[in-house]
């Protein structure tokens, strides 16, 4: 009994730790990076957040990533980077590094959604729908259980009756010769 309990609060920190690869160094910086990575969709799986996206997976949004780090890095705080990932960074922001990098890669697009903005849709919210569903199918599961259970347990728990006898014709032939 102590082995699996043991494991499931070894475990239990690992299930809850986040992990995302950042070049900042400062301790706020990287709680201002986790904080607008979390609140920003990524591009390529738009039901993630952009930080549990990763290179292999999106390199747009690894460069985005880069692009946020630039900003924290010039002092801007989490609300204002998201509201201007909404709103757009203005012209100014075409001589950032990634931004040039994407230019310089063919991605026109995604440096006009940085300079105008994305809008409300770069926001990372999570459809509830599939957790939801998936909760409640397990708590069917686990009632169907319960009471499969129960049933199961009261029907062995009942002594069993004496088995009446019953009359056949046989029984009937027996006595009419004694």
């Amino acid at each position: 009994m102590k082995v699996p309990v043991l494991l499931f609060f070894l475990f239990l920190g690992q299930i809850f730790s986040e992990s995302i690869s950042t070049t900042l160094n400062d301790e706020k910086q990287v709680q201002t990076f986790h904080v607008v990575t979390s609140k920003i969709r990524c591009i390529c799986l738009p039901s993630l957040p952009i930080k549990s996206c990763s290179f292999n997976n999106c390199e747009i949004s690894a460069l985005l990533k880069f692009f946020i780090e630039n900003q924290i890095r010039k002092g801007m705080t989490s609300e204002e980077i998201i509201q201007k990932m909404q709103t757009g960074f203005g012209k100014e922001v075409i001589d950032d590094p990634i931004v040039q990098k994407l230019l310089n890669s063919g991605n026109e697009g995604m440096v006009n959604n940085i300079v105008f903005g994305f809008g409300e849709k770069i926001l990372a919210e999570p459809d509830s729908f599939p957790i939801n569903l998936t909760i409640g199918l397990f708590g069917l599961l686990g009632i169907v259980g319960i009471f499969l259970y129960f049933k199961k347990n009261s029907r062995s728990s009942q002594p069993n009756p004496p088995p009446q006898k019953k009359d056949s014709n046989l029984d009937k032939y027996l006595k009419e010769l004694d």
